[in-house]
C-alpha cells in the first residue's frame, strides 16, 4: 500500500458520527437504476432520496446526495444506500469505510431562495428541489442501513431528527440512462431543519458490534464519471447570496 492511499485511508474518523444540518427528503415510487447488492434481497416499499447541508460533522461542513431502497439481510429488513454522491474527500473515505456506502465524489451545489431549497448534482445533472409548508413538526426517524462492506454484509444503526415541514420535492434528471432517470418528476417529501443525525458502528448480521471498519487495505469505491452533457445553469453561474457550496 502506497504512503498516499495510507493518508487517504486514515483521513476520516472512525464511526459514530454526530452531524447536523438540514435536508429534503422526497419518497419516490420508482427504482433508480443502480441496484442492490448480490447479498442483499429487495424488499416492498418507496425509495428515498436525500439531499443533505451538512454544517457541522467530524469532517467539517460538507453536502451530500443520497438514494436508499428498502432491502432484506435474511430475517432484516431496513434500507440500502445504492448511490451516494459527497463533494469531500473525508466524507468519501468514511462512507466507503466505515459503512460501506458506495460513495463517490462530485460536484454539489446547494441553494437556498426564501423557502425553497436546491441541490444540484453537476455531473449526474441532476436538480433536486422543494420546500416545506406550514408548521414545523419534531420528527423522529430511527433506522438501519443494510450493505456490505470490503469485510461483508453489515448492519448500520441510524438515526435522525430534526424540525419537518411536509412539502412537494422534485428532481430533474436526464432522461437518457442516467442513474436517477427513473426518479424525474414530483414527489411527496419534506424539508427538515435542525437535523443532528447518528451514524453508529455497523454490525455485522448476528448482531456482534464490528471492532472497525472495513480492513484498511480496502480502498474507497471512486466511481466512474457519468456520462453528461454539461449544461451551464445561470443560477449556479453567478455567486447568489443563498448558494452554499462546500467543495474542499
Amino acid at each position: 500500500m502506497t504512503g498516499s492511499t495510507v493518508r487517504l485511508v486514515n483521513s476520516a474518523p472512525f464511526a459514530p458520527w454526530s452531524q447536523q444540518g438540514e435536508s429534503l427528503l422526497a419518497l419516490c415510487r420508482a427504482r433508480p437504476a443502480p441496484g442492490l447488492a448480490p447479498e442483499l434481497s429487495d424488499a416492498p416499499g418507496p425509495t428515498l432520496l436525500a439531499a443533505i447541508r451538512y454544517t457541522d460533522s467530524p469532517v467539517g461542513p460538507y453536502l451530500a446526495l443520497a438514494v436508499m431502497v428498502p432491502a432484506r439481510l435474511r430475517a432484516r429488513f431496513g434500507w440500502s444506500v445504492v448511490l451516494m454522491v459527497v463533494d469531500h474527500p473525508g466524507a468519501l473515505t468514511g462512507a466507503c469505510l466505515n459503512w460501506g456506502f458506495p460513495a463517490m465524489r462530485g460536484t454539489l451545489r446547494w441553494l437556498a431562495d426564501g423557502p425553497e431549497r436546491r441541490l444540484v448534482w453537476e455531473e449526474g445533472e441532476v436538480d433536486v428541489r422543494g420546500r416545506g409548508r406550514g408548521v414545523a413538526l419534531p420528527v423522529v426517524l430511527p433506522h438501519s442501513e443494510l450493505q456490505v462492506r470490503g469485510d461483508g454484509p453489515v448492519i448500520v444503526p441510524d438515526r435522525l431528527w430534526g424540525l419537518a415541514r411536509p412539502g412537494a420535492v422534485r428532481v430533474s434528471a436526464p432522461a437518457d440512462g442516467g442513474p436517477l432517470a427513473a426518479l424525474a418528476g414530483r414527489h411527496l417529501g419534506a424539508h427538515i431543519t435542525s437535523v443532528h443525525r447518528i451514524v453508529r458502528e455497523a454490525r455485522t448480521p448476528v448482531g456482534l458490534r464490528a471492532p472497525l471498519r472495513a480492513p484498511t487495505g480496502v480502498e474507497p469505491v471512486m466511481a466512474a464519471p457519468v456520462s453528461v452533457r454539461r449544461q451551464r445553469d445561470p443560477a449556479l453561474s453567478s455567486a447568489a447570496p443563498g448558494a452554499y457550496s462546500s467543495v474542499g
